[in-house]
């Protein structure tokens, strides 16, 4: 089956490229290359998988373009987005326009084709906004819930908070809606932290990746908040396990909405957990800064997987300890030298 992949060259989508390449699907990746680094991403794919690797460059903002490069898709990836919320703060229009129009261009040229295609859309743990009505407990290491042990649920009341909030809850809202009202099979991941190999990460997005990266150069490390707050990991194997199931069962999953993380059994704290983990790991941990809170930052997000268990016969298999080493030993092998201690 050809499958589009827009976001493709990026850190989620080039691993799910490189997993159905190897599955023997076509895979079309669309993609504009705004991001540092994605080239890396295509010139590994085309190295693994000789001359099977298609590449268009465009935007999901260029409805014509999306609709040309969807043409014979029967599964539709759409990862493309504006990732940081402290550029939707800075340009919420173009926020907007990536993720919410760009979102809805991909919508009406799936339901345009016939047969209609599988679209699978990734949405994020902000659109619960900062999680104000739930109870928070703070314990020496990190905080907890108190009232939802197994984490935050689909059925959480929606709080759109930050431009960037707003525009992907736009675009999730969306999704959900084209399968009930044009019968387009969509499928929505609501989704907590993504970790594993070839992600960049930055001080605005992909923190694990960031701070891992940075130790292993030795770096000061930059902390926004006290370093207690909490998320549940979730290494990208695993996620894209999980959405090859959803895909795969999708007269079941259609219409439907996934948290997906790596739940109460996979969680860490962002700074002063993880220290711990590099301590055990590189033998040492790097200085660090703690500045301010983010606006919209949750002191604690943890995703009930559930219904993705129960739905997908799926679950997380890679420990935080494990994907964190893959990690590592992924950066080294990219060149990333461990400073001496």
């Amino acid at each position: 089956m050809r499958a589009l992949v827009t976001g493709g060259l990026g850190f989620i989508g080039c691993n799910l490229t490189s997993r159905l390449l190897r599955e023997g699907h076509e895979v079309a990746i669309y993609d504009n290359a705004s991001r540092a680094g994605v080239l890396g991403n295509l010139e590994w794919l085309r190295e693994e998988y000789p001359g099977r690797v298609q590449w268009i460059e465009g935007d999901v903002r260029d409805v014509a373009a999306v609709g040309r490069a969807m043409q014979g898709a029967g599964m539709v990836f759409h990862f493309a987005a504006q990732v940081a919320v402290t550029t939707s703060v800075a340009n919420p229009r173009e926020d907007f326009e990536v993720n919410a129009l760009g979102t809805l261009n991909v919508l009406e040229a799936a339901r345009r084709l016939n047969p209609k295609p599988i679209v699978l859309f990734t949405s994020t743990n902000k659109v619960y906004g900062g999680l104000e009505g739930v109870r928070v407990a703070e314990a020496e290491t990190r905080y907890r819930l108190v009232d939802c042990e197994r984490g935050i649920p689909e059925t959480f009341p929606l709080d759109f908070h930050s431009p960037y909030g707003c525009s992907k809850g736009a675009g999730d809202q969306y999704v959900r809606d084209y399968y009930r009202i044009f019968a387009l099979p969509t499928i929505v991941f609501r989704m907590s932290c993504i970790y594993g190999r070839r992600q960049m990460g930055n001080e605005d997005q992909g923190w694990v990746a960031h701070l891992v990266r940075t130790a292993l150069q030795g770096e000061e490390v930059r902390i926004f908040g006290d370093g207690k707050q909490v998320r549940d990991l979730l290494y990208v194997e695993d996620l894209i396990e999980a959405m090859l199931r959803a895909v795969s069962r999708v007269d079941h999953t259609a219409g439907q909405v996934y948290n997906l993380g790596g739940g109460p059994a996979h969680t860490l704290s962002v700074w002063v957990e993880l220290r711990e983990y590099l301590r055990e790991l590189l033998g040492r941990v790097p200085e660090a800064r703690l500045g301010p809170w983010r606006p919209g930052d949750q002191r604690i997000y943890i995703s009930d997987i559930r219904k993705a268990q129960r739905d997908l016969d799926w679950a997380p298999k890679v420990t935080v300890a494990e994907g964190l080493q893959r990690m590592i030993e992924d950066w080294q092998l990219r060149g990333v030298a461990t400073r001496a201690s």
